[in-house]
């Protein structure tokens, strides 16, 4: 059974919502003025960006920038597809790759396309800093740190065993930012250098205070994930649940036929894969987002997105959700799945507004790009102190690692 979007959950247009400002402003970080920079952001090749629908490191990456941009910075970025930010693209591939997401030739393949645009680029116009979003790409960093100039990555997945060992292995030249505390407290002898929390732009997010009788579950299909969970729960609390999940891999669609269909009732709708326009009118539509994690949640920006619509988040406490949810104001954290049908029944005491708030103070892009300047200010300040490198010839010699398995390149993203 399919959910019909066809009357609007909301009156206000999404048209409007989805404006961005055009002029930058003056650009200064905290109490000083510094020099515009030369960013290049490389992301994966795997999903526009911004995302037409599944994609949360493309999300972030076209939120950085675009807000980049507007604080005054020249900004490349390198990508596949079709161009869809305010910064100058290069387009590393002519189409995205989403049919070979987890498998090892795409990565290999961007990065090497990806050093080659960089250090062509570099001799035309300089760059002052690399900022990588991609799996393989750091593996870069010591050509670039060759060439003069810093790198730092974003980590967006987990560290787990065998992502610890892969980040262990990078050139001193990879400076690491987490994207959680609790992301950087699960290996704190890496090469980090701050953490920068997920961001949103709130002003392109709706926001509705009277909620519409049904519970949402966004995500991917999979048992980290908790759907199944999340059907339990709302069935015990009497809810109607709505499924907006990503289910083209064949490890999802296995799961949802294993898992997810015996599940199914009735009263379920099975939405299928979310655009940017019908995610923002489920979120802002719904009593609650369910979010039964069963995994080291890395950050979760579907809850800020659920939260920034005045939407509660009802979530089993793993990874960051302690510090994207508060506890009884925004949400409420649950320590085992049976207490999740009780947290349902008492989302009406969550204040919207409270939710849109947080989101406001602690996840708008603001802040988000503020953490990233320090952090790229700070990277440039390092390498610049170093002693000057020679060449030993016209090219710098990138020292390679082994690649990781298919699966631990999917969970790279999260």
């Amino acid at each position: 059974m399919t959910f019909d979007l066809s009357d609007s959950l909301f009156s206000d247009s999404i048209d409007a919502l989805l404006e961005r400002p055009n002029s930058a402003s003056q650009l200064t970080h905290g109490d000083f003025h510094a020099r515009p920079l030369h960013i290049v952001l490389v992301a994966p090749p795997y999903f526009d960006i911004p995302p037409a629908g599944y994609g949360g490191v493309e999300a972030m990456v076209a939120t950085l920038a675009d807000t980049l941009v507007d604080r005054g910075h020249r900004v490349t970025l390198l990508g596949a597809g079709r161009a869809g930010t305010n910064a100058r693209f290069i387009r590393v591939w002519d189409d995205v790759q989403t049919a070979r997401l987890g498998e090892t030739f795409p990565e290999i393949v961007n990065a090497m396309r990806a050093c080659r645009i960089i250090e062509e680029l570099h001799a035309e116009d300089p760059v002052d800093i690399v900022h990588d979003h991609t799996f393989a790409g750091p593996l870069n960093a010591a050509a670039y740190r060759m060439m003069g100039i810093p790198t730092v990555v974003t980590v967006h997945g987990p560290v787990d065993p065998d992502m610890y060992e892969y980040y262990q292995s990078f050139d001193r030249g990879a400076n690491l930012i987490a994207i959680s505390d609790r992301q950087r407290e699960l290996a704190p002898d890496l090469n980090w250098i701050t953490r920068v929390h997920n961001a949103i732009r709130p002003e392109e997010w709706p926001f509705r205070t009277e909620k519409l009788d049904y519970g949402l579950f966004l995500g991917r299909y999979a048992p980290s994930k908790g759907p199944d969970l999340a059907l339990e729960a709302a069935h015990a609390a009497g809810l109607r649940l709505i499924l907006a999940g990503k289910c083209n891999e064949p490890p999802e669609k296995a799961y949802f036929e294993e898992r997810i269909r015996p599940l199914l009732t009735s009263a379920d709708q099975v939405f299928g894969e979310a655009d940017a326009i019908a995610k923002r009118e489920l979120l802002a539509g719904a009593r609650c987002l369910l979010f039964p994690i069963q995994w080291e949640e890395p950050f979760g920006l579907v809850m800020i997105e659920a939260m920034v619509c005045g939407t509660p988040v009802i979530a089993l406490r793993g990874g960051a959700v302690a510090e994207v949810v508060e506890h009884g104001v925004t949400g409420w954290i649950c320590d085992d799945p049976a207490e999740l049908p009780a947290a349902i029944a008492r989302a009406g005491e969550i204040d919207p507004h409270a939710c849109r708030a947080r989101v406001e103070r602690l996840f708008a892009s603001a802040r988000f790009v503020r953490g990233y300047e320090a952090a790229y200010y700070g990277a440039i300040g390092d390498i610049s102190n170093r002693a000057t490198l020679r060449f030993a010839g016209d090219h710098a010699v990138i020292r390679t690692a082994a690649i990781a398995s298919p699966d631990v390149v999917s969970r790279s993203r999260g």
